[in-house]
């Protein structure tokens, strides 16, 4: 199973790189995982809806360069299905069973992702109604794959 992470906008903080370090060690276990990050646009103070357009258009087509048409698309909004820890990996599961070999995650940047590439997407997903920084989104997202990994092959850690 390969499962790649495409996000907008780099970490800087260490403590996020160390957490998001030792995800991807984890999960090297049961997959292949590559993440990959785009370039965030500047949002001015105050951006119009039509700014905030453009610069999601802009961050959408480097997101969409990325995507490999055998990927299944999952991407993060605030409008997406809420899963439990179980559901997802159930989902995941299920993908696996029918054939779906890559697993693509999205996770836009600050005001979020395109109309283009949520028009893009197989399967929108919702962590919260709450908002999160983008770079933590990152670890928790990690940290739930990690957890369904572990939830199908039947070995301890969710609880």
């Amino acid at each position: 199973m390969k499962i790649t992470l495409i996000t907008v906008g780099k970490i800087k903080e260490k403590y996020i790189k160390d957490a998001i370090a030792e995800y991807s060690k984890r999960l090297s276990r049961y997959c292949r995982l590559e993440i990959h990050e785009v370039a965030d646009e500047k949002t001015p103070e105050n951006a119009s809806e039509a700014t905030e357009a453009s610069i999601r258009q802009k961050e959408g087509k480097r997101i969409l360069n990325l995507l490999k048409e055998d990927a299944y698309i999952i991407t993060l909004e605030i409008e997406g299905r809420m899963l439990d820890s179980i559901e997802l990996a159930d989902k995941i599961d299920k993908l696996c069973v029918r054939g779906f070999s890559h697993i693509a995650f999205i996770i836009g940047g600050s005001i979020g992702l395109s109309e283009e590439v949520c028009a893009r997407s197989d399967y929108a997903l919702s962590f919260s109604k709450m908002t999160f920084p983008h770079q933590l989104m990152r670890v928790i997202l990690l940290e739930q794959i990690y957890r369904s990994f572990r939830i199908n092959y039947g070995e301890p850690y969710h609880k």
